[in-house]
């Protein structure tokens, strides 16, 4: 794998080679016992332990944390920017260690707080670089360019030095360079940081599209849940440098156990409200004419709980309304878990 440290550019790019040697699997990414410590001794920090994983080609798989769970060493480790201290890692079948060039062929990456274009160059310049270095021909993938700038609203600005260009503007570039050479396998870290609502949308609908029409395989990190839920058909949940949740997006909502019930009735006095506040995690109390509606959260048990005291405070409900649970609940009831277990 190329990685223009010499250059503005601090974005980690494909390598060229020749003809793998090794038959298309199922498996794009596979990563076996990996593990990195920084430091030594009682300040020594693990960033990543002992996590074991496989992507499937042909899909989007979204990998959450908080803060120092370990998400971007594990990213950097699996492409080769971070030595790791135990562990293998394949791309396409092909293990890192032994044959880096050819297993990078067709990876490319965009790493938040890493300069990911030449600013110097103009958008289209940006996307015919890349593509170049890629190992790719940029004329031949000129029809992919020109389909990137128009779904990315870039057009107008094809001919505009990046440097010229606003926050937003300049992460859409790095995507775009990261998508222009045609890569196989793809690792957008926070990729929609600085898009307005439209923008985000837009990247959304080309991710799944290239998913689903070139069988791209997308490894995306980000704290924007809704982006995740969205496009993602797997969801990876890292905490303290280790791997603990992996399923399916609509296999993790299900999982949860919380139920967010809004309640509406003309009933709800100050002193049933101030009880139900004691009771339950209340997430709002908002007044509407005559009417009050609250929101609470609670589990099955503490369901009934509700609906019995409501009843014997002779509150008629004028409406009830069950709201599911997304993704950053799960994600919030995952983590709550695992520090219990601790």
């Amino acid at each position: 794998m190329a990685v223009d440290a010499g250059a503005e550019s601090g974005r980690a790019g494909p390598s060229g080679g020749g003809e793998s040697a090794v038959d298309a699997r199922d498996v794009a990414v596979s990563v076996t016992g990996l593990r990195k410590q920084f430091g030594d001794g009682p300040d020594a920090i693990t960033a990543v332990n002992d996590v074991t994983l496989e992507i499937e080609t042909g899909s989007i798989v979204g990998l959450l944390g908080p803060n120092g769970a370990g998400k971007t060493t594990l990213i950097k480790s699996i492409l080769g920017m971070v030595l790791p201290d135990a562990g293998t890692v394949r791309i396409g079948g092909v293990d890192r260690s032994d044959r880096p060039r050819e297993a990078y062929r067709s990876v490319d990456a965009m790493l938040e707080g890493a300069r990911n274009d030449y600013w110097r160059l103009t958008v289209r310049e940006n996307l015919r670089y890349f593509t170049t270095i890629s190992g790719v021909d940029p004329e031949s993938v000129r029809d992919r360019h020109d389909r990137l700038l128009s779904q990315l609203g870039l057009a107008a600005k094809a001919d505009v030095p990046v440097r010229e260009l606003s926050r937003g503007m300049k992460q859409k570039v790095s995507l775009a360079s990261v998508l222009a050479g045609g890569a196989d396998v793809v690792f957008l870290d926070e990729p929609t940081l600085g898009l307005d609502i439209e923008s985000s949308r837009t990247l959304q609908r080309e991710l799944r599209r290239l998913v689903e029409e070139e069988s791209l395989t997308v490894i995306l990190s980000s704290h924007d849940m809704d982006v995740v839920e969205t496009v993602c058909d797997r969801v990876l949940i890292m905490s303290k440098g280790e791997l603990i949740a992996d399923d399916t997006v609509d296999a993790l909502l299900e999982r949860s156990n919380r139920h967010c019930i809004r309640l509406t009735s003309s009933d709800l006095e100050p002193s049933i409200v101030s009880t139900l506040k004691r009771r339950f995690d209340t997430i709002s109390v908002e007044s509407r004419g005559s009417d009050t509606r609250i929101e609470v959260t609670t589990d099955s048990d503490g369901l009934y709980e509700l609906m019995d005291l409501l009843h014997a405070a002779d509150v008629t409900l004028e409406r009830v309304q069950t709201i599911e649970p997304d993704l950053e609940d799960v994600f919030v009831d995952v983590l709550s878990i695992e520090r219990e277990e601790r």
